[in-house]
């Protein structure tokens, strides 16, 4: 024996991370020793991807910062990018789009249509729309990408959507899940993000074959890596297929409190550099 530990899931090839909650510190800055675990990591062969909800421009910003060249999955599954180019697109239905446009607004909720097939990250949203809330935030951090729409259910006849997207308070967003899985029946599959300790959620309702698992085991095949060779780590419900279909997945200790129960190793938190100790426990030692 030469006195080194053997880490618990050895042969790891592929490191799949989330970016808010996960990679991101609270704010929202990548720590050091996570950018240097992720190098080292790349530089002894393995792959490294980002596996997200947002947006391709914003994600592409956070990967920048990580490392060159980054491959990203992005819209939760949606879009898949590999060398600055989109390998992968499954875009949302018109028709479905349409419908949980109308059952959001039902409830009322505003609706904020994800675009670009190519990765533009274009965002539509309808020019009587409160500037509130995640409109607001997105006024505020993405006015480029923004489009400003007289009518969002003709614009969909112009444009080809990737997602549907609907934030607010917990509550209402647990009552619009219910209302939206109602009214689409199967024919969408919709993916939360919850925030507790601010009172706030997130749903996506996206093509039925989009999630993170099916984006990540897409990259697996296509890179000749098994899922008990792939290391994956998130801190959401939009990331649990991931973790779960994983062969060693990971949860952050600041993931939600429901999510915690479900039995998922966990790692410390976002702001104690959780990612970097995964990689250095699992990959470099």
């Amino acid at each position: 024996m030469d006195g080194r530990v053997t880490p618990p899931f050895p042969g790891i090839r592929l490191v799949a991370l989330d970016i808010d909650g996960t990679l991101l510190r609270s704010d929202r800055t990548v720590s050091s020793r996570t950018r240097a675990a992720v190098a080292r990591a790349r530089a002894i062969g393995v792959r490294v991807v980002l596996v997200t909800g947002r947006r391709h421009p914003s994600a592409r910003r956070v990967a920048d910062e990580v490392g060159e060249g980054l491959p990203l999955v992005v819209h939760n599954g949606a879009l898949v990018v590999e060398d600055g180019s989109i390998i992968r697109c499954r875009p949302l239905a018109r028709e479905v789009a349409a419908r949980a446009i109308v059952a959001g607004r039902a409830r009322g909720m505003e609706p904020i249509v994800h675009c670009g097939s190519r990765g533009e990250g274009i965002l539509l949203v309808d020019a009587r729309a409160r500037p509130a809330g995640l409109v607001g935030y997105y006024l505020d951090r993405a006015r480029e990408e923004l489009r400003m729409v007289e009518d969002l259910l003709e614009a969909l006849a112009r444009e080809e959507p990737i997602q549907v997207m609907f934030g607010g308070a917990l509550a209402e967003v647990e009552d619009l899940v219910g209302a939206l899985a109602a009214a689409l029946r199967g024919a969408a599959r919709l993916e939360r993000t919850v925030y507790p300790a601010s009172d706030f959620a997130l749903v996506d309702v996206l093509d039925p074959s989009v999630g993170k698992a099916d984006a990540l085991a897409f990259l697996q095949q296509r890179w000749g890596i098994t899922a008990a060779e792939t290391l994956a780590i998130g801190d959401n419900w939009n990331d649990r297929s991931m973790l779960e279909a994983a062969g060693c997945g990971l949860l952050m200790g600041n993931a939600p409190s429901e999510l915690l129960k479900l039995g998922l190793p966990v790692l410390p938190t976002n702001d104690e550099d959780g990612v970097a100790h995964a990689i250095e426990v699992h990959v470099l030692s």
